[in-house]
Parts: structure tokens; C-alpha cells; sequence
């Protein structure tokens, strides 16, 4: 299947994506606003969507629009809060079947105005959020904020991106933040949801089946001019370390967790990027990767190591689980590895072997309209023009000398150790 996105700029701030995918059995429409991470505001932020998932003028409660969604198909409804690079994109979909597999072609009209209606038409009380659904809400982000520290290996990777990123806004944790919560009330959440509504950039994106009417149909429904744009800026990148962050957090803890943060300084638009890619995955990107190998084969020190690339902020990332006493022979073995990459110690099976990885991760997208709609996110994002297979080639074209060439861009920035208390 040949992606491509028929992108029409509906208004000032809206942009409608469509994207024709006939090998699924269902259709989906998603709303992404994005928004800088912004310390005083990111909590509100990742409150509006719960508060606006539990009611619309029309269906006042969860259960009218829950009994609404079965009565279209068992269409499902979703929300996210996520952080890309330095946005926080909140993001509202629904899903539902295809209309020649039901039989019924005009039913994605309801479904689509039923997600309409939840974003730009919610239920108010006195021209404001209801005070219960928003105190409600803000106990269920509560738990949600409190719950990370529930996966100790996420939650080692965060406090590391936390610690390294402490001065900039990629440290912001994109849920926010439980000592904010108390500052929010019905009001000022409407407040800052109108502000939103009228000066986030939006992007919508339709992945499925659709003809001319369809086509629209949408463009009609969504026109909705925003002005004042928010605007959100290039992420900051940068190669250089100042001073390296030792960090150790104690915990009772069966396991150590690790996570060391590189700064890169190789932007993504940069055609060395496409090394650091192979680079991270030849380093620690699966089993046959040199740090699979080396510490958790050979050694036996690691019950798990990995990498994984920021690709917004030019940040990579090795985590592993370790036990507390193997801390120093895990960090000089780590060390040699990636000395051994800047220096070329590598083959050329290593290479071919990340390659392919890379290529399968890249070609996953079209097993799912959701990540499809997230790949051309993604590019908007980053202003990438490329298509799937333009950026396949350019992961095929890179050379040994442009992976020696990134490795030796990876700089240690953080170390933290999650160990066991006393």
C-alpha cells in the first residue's frame, strides 16, 4: 500500500489530512492540538480531554455517549495526552466500521459529528464546565500522574529525561504535575479551554474510505478560523555537556534500573541523522545488538538493554535492568561499546542486520490506520516531505563512515540509578 496524505488548509490554524486506506475495516478521524510544554499550563492541558470526554450538550453524561458509540457500530472513542519533542499534542479519536462493510454509508456522518460535538459542543453548567466532572476528573489525573512511579523502568527513564532536561521544556512531564491540580476549577479549566479552542494549531486526519462528499463534508464541518496562533517552537538541540549529572534515586526496589542520556546535537532534519539511527540500533536495538550481547549474553550482568532515539530532540537513551552491585562493570562496559562504534568496530552484518530492523519498524505503519495517522503527524511536525519510501532509501544509503560519524557525536550527559533503599 502506497501512503499518501491529501493535506487542504481549512481555515487559519486547521488543516484537514486525508488519507486513503482501503485494506482496513474501519475508519478513523483524529484531532491533534499542539501546544508548547509549558509548566503552568501543561496539568490544565491534560485535564481538558478527560472533562470533555464526559459529556456533550447533548449526551450529558459517559453513558449516553457510550450508548451513542454502540449504537453506531460500536464505534470507540479515545484520548491522549502525549509530549513530541517540546509540544503537548492532545489528541481525540473515533473509530468505527466501514459503511460497505455494514452496509450503511452515510452512519460515518454520526459518527463524525458525535466527535464534533464532544470537542467544540460540551456539556456546560452555567456557561462553564460542571463542577463534578472536572473534580472528578482531576482525582482520576491524580492517580494517573501518582501511577508512573508504578513501572520502575518508564519511570527510570523519566527521571532521567527529568534530570537532564531540567532547564528546558523536553523535561516537563506531559500528564503534569498533582501540586497544580488544586489552581484548577470549572471555570478557569473553561478559561483556558476556549484559549485553546480559538488559538491551538489543529490538525485532523481521516485515514479510510471516502469519496468526494465525504471529502466535503469534512472541509464544511470543520472551518473554524483560529487567530492569534499559539506558536510552537523548534525544539533547542544541542551537542554539548556542560557538566555530566551523576543522579542515584533509592527505592525499595528488587532490581536496579539504569538509564544514561546522550546528547547528540544531530537534528533530525540533518542528513546525519539517518546514521544515528543505525548507530542506536546497531549499539542497542535487539538481540543481535552489541549491548544485547556483550552485557546481557556474554556477561550476564543486564535482564534487559535497550536504546531508543528522541527523535525531536536529538536525545538517545540506553536502559537496562540490572542487579545494584553490577553498576560500575554495566557503565565501563557501555562505555567500550560505544568506544568501539566510535571507532568503527563494527560489521558489516551488524549494519545490514539494523538496517532491515529499522526498514520493518518503518513499514509496521501500514498495519494500522492509527499509526498512520500518526506517521503523518509526525511529519508535519518535523516538516519532513519525504515518503515511506524515500526514507527507507536514506536509511539504506547510510555508510560505515556516517554511523562512526554520529557515534562520535554521543556525549554523556546523565546517569541516573534507580537503586534499593538502604
Amino acid at each position: 500500500m502506497v501512503l499518501s496524505c491529501d493535506r487542504i488548509e481549512i481555515d487559519k490554524g486547521v488543516a484537514l489530512n486525508l488519507i486513503s486506506a482501503d485494506k482496513f475495516k474501519s475508519n478513523i478521524l483524529s484531532f491533534y492540538f499542539t501546544l508548547p510544554l509549558d509548566r503552568k499550563e501543561v496539568t490544565g492541558n491534560a485535564l481538558l480531554p478527560l472533562v470533555l470526554k464526559r459529556g456533550t450538550r447533548k449526551l450529558q453524561t459517559s453513558l449516553k455517549i457510550q450508548r451513542r458509540l454502540e449504537e453506531l457500530y460500536g464505534s470507540n472513542l479515545s484520548i491522549s495526552v502525549d509530549k513530541k519533542g517540546e509540544s503537548q499534542a492532545i489528541r481525540f479519536t473515533i473509530e468505527g466500521p466501514k459503511g460497505s462493510y455494514i452496509g450503511d454509508r452515510k452512519y460515518i456522518i454520526h459518527m463524525i459529528e458525535l466527535l464534533k460535538s464532544i470537542i467544540y459542543d460540551p456539556y456546560l453548567e452555567n456557561g462553564v464546565f460542571s463542577w463534578q466532572y472536572v473534580e472528578q476528573e482531576k482525582e482520576i489525573l491524580k492517580r494517573l500522574i501518582e501511577s508512573k512511579i508504578n513501572d520502575k523502568r518508564e519511570y527510570a527513564i523519566y527521571r532521567c529525561i527529568e534530570e537532564m532536561c531540567k532547564n528546558e521544556r523536553f523535561g516537563i512531564y506531559p500528564l503534569g504535575y498533582v501540586e497544580d491540580l488544586k489552581g484548577i476549577d470549572a471555570e478557569t479549566l473553561y478559561r483556558h479551554y476556549e484559549n485553546i479552542l480559538y488559538r491551538a494549531p489543529l490538525e485532523i486526519f481521516y485515514v479510510g474510505e471516502y469519496d468526494r462528499e465525504l471529502r466535503n463534508f469534512l472541509i464544511d464541518s470543520f472551518k473554524f478560523s483560529k487567530e492569534n496562533l499559539i506558536e510552537n517552537p523548534r525544539e533547542t538541540v544541542t551537542g554539548n555537556v556542560q557538566t555530566k549529572n551523576m543522579i542515584y534515586e533509592d527505592m525499595d526496589v528488587s532490581q536496579g534500573k539504569l538509564a544514561i542520556g546522550y546528547r547528540t546535537g544531530i537534528p533530525y532534519e540533518d542528513d546525519l541523522y539517518n546514521g544515528l539511527m543505525v548507530a542506536s540500533d546497531i549499539l542497542g536495538g535487539g538481540p543481535n545488538s552489541k549491548l544485547f550481547r556483550n552485557v546481557r549474553e556474554v556477561e550476564s550482568l543486564a535482564y534487559y538493554i535497550g536504546t531508543t532515539i528522541y527523535r525531536y530532540k536529538s536525545i538517545m537513551l540506553i536502559d537496562c535492568g540490572i542487579d545494584f552491585d553490577d553498576f560500575e562493570k554495566v557503565i565501563e562496559i557501555i562505555r567500550c561499546q560505544i568506544d568501539a562504534m566510535k571507532n568503527g568496530i563494527f560489521t558489516n552484518e551488524d549494519m545490514d542486520t539494523s538496517k532491515k530492523s529499522i526498514r520493518a519498524s518503518m513499514e509496521s505503519i501500514h498495519d494500522s490506520a492509527f499509526l498512520i495517522a500518526e506517521y503523518f503527524f509526525s511529519k508535519i511536525l518535523t516538516n519532513d516531505n519525504r515518503s515511506l519510501k524515500e526514507s527507507i532509501e536514506d536509511i539504506e544509503k547510510v555508510t560505515k563512515e556516517q554511523i562512526m560519524e554520529a557515534s562520535n557525536n554521543m556525549n554523556v550527559d546523565t546517569i541516573y540509578f534507580l537503586r534499593h533503599l538502604g
